[in-house]
């Protein structure tokens, strides 16, 4: 019984959902998925050349930057196959093997950009509390170590997933809701007992996201305990101004994130459509805005594409 519920797994293939409710307005759909894919893989991709090329960048604070940039080109590259396949080229069909890895890699990717969320929480409160020690502390080793770490620590706590789903039997119509394979739509297919499955996948979100939320909130109110205790007003609102870039990427990570969450968990009763745009702005929506805050509050990145947008006109 168990080699047969492994053999409809092994030959099972998925069906990924478009959006068949907005079926006059695909040729618009596919612009938009198109534009949002643009601009994060232009910006991305321009951000770290910058950072590249400017030797007064290269510091700990530019350095998680860049591997937030190289996360986010992650993000869009997992989900482009399958999003073109379904939207452009009407082949909604994706094998089972082939859906797996790009769950994976789409987790991957989220819990790698919460733990780098967390490494730039950390250089903006060792810079603010503690900014005489700032070089020492932030070394070049140590910033490769946190990145190290983090890269390890998401990639350990996503590979059970596939294996978790592999063991199971799948024998239904397989037809996911969106355009890209994600772990709460695929727990809902297998005919087997998924309880291993979801308490594995509660035991992660609580354990990385949850972590990760806990020492980013308590960084930041360590970095506001010290801001106010600065005298001048002016002080405290250029102190300040150096965290809004990230406090942005925060909010813009984590609301659709615990959105998604709430969504999955409590609403399973809401409409599909609302489990489609919940996972659109979770997984569009940080990489293409990433690349436009941090250039507009970096006085240096947005110098340097003033300068690029002066020689192109030249």
């Amino acid at each position: 019984m168990g080699s047969f519920g492994t053999n409809i797994s092994r030959a099972t293939s998925f069906t990924l959902t478009g959006f068949p409710e907005m079926e006059g307005l695909d040729h618009w759909l596919t612009t938009l998925f198109l534009l949002l894919y643009a601009v994060s893989i232009l910006g991305n991709t321009l951000i770290l050349f910058i950072i590249k090329e400017r030797q007064s960048l290269h510091q700990p604070m530019y350095y998680f930057l860049s591997l937030l940039s190289v996360n986010d080109l992650g993000v869009s590259f997992s989900t482009l196959p399958t999003v073109l396949a379904a939207l452009c080229f009407h082949a909604p069909e994706t094998p089972f093997d082939a859906c797996l890895v790009q769950m994976f890699f789409i987790h991957f990717f989220s819990w790698t950009e919460s733990g780098i969320l967390l490494a730039m929480s950390y250089d903006r409160y060792v810079a603010i509390c503690n900014p005489l020690r700032y070089s020492t502390v932030l070394t070049d080793s140590y910033v490769t170590y946190m990145c190290v770490s983090v890269i390890i620590h998401s990639f350990c706590m996503v590979f059970p997933l596939p294996f978790l789903l592999k063991r199971l039997p799948f024998c239904k119509d397989n037809i996911l809701t969106h355009p890209y394979c994600l772990h709460p739509d695929l727990i809902h297919l297998p005919c087997g007992d998924t309880t291993i499955n979801s308490m594995y996948g509660l035991f992660i979100v609580i354990s990385a996201f949850g972590v990760d939320s806990v020492l980013i909130l308590l960084s930041y109110v360590l970095i506001l305990r010290s801001v106010l205790a600065i005298a001048s007003q002016e002080e405290r609102f250029k102190t300040l101004n150096t965290c809004v870039s990230h406090i942005c990427a925060l909010l813009i990570f984590h609301v659709p994130m615990v959105s998604m969450s709430m969504v999955h968990r409590f609403g399973k009763h809401a409409p599909e459509n609302v489990h489609k745009f919940m996972s659109i702005v979770f997984l569009f929506v940080p990489p293409m805005l990433n690349p436009i805050i941090y250039p507009i509050k970096t006085k240096e990145i947005r110098t340097r594409l003033s300068k690029m947008s002066l020689e192109a006109k030249l």
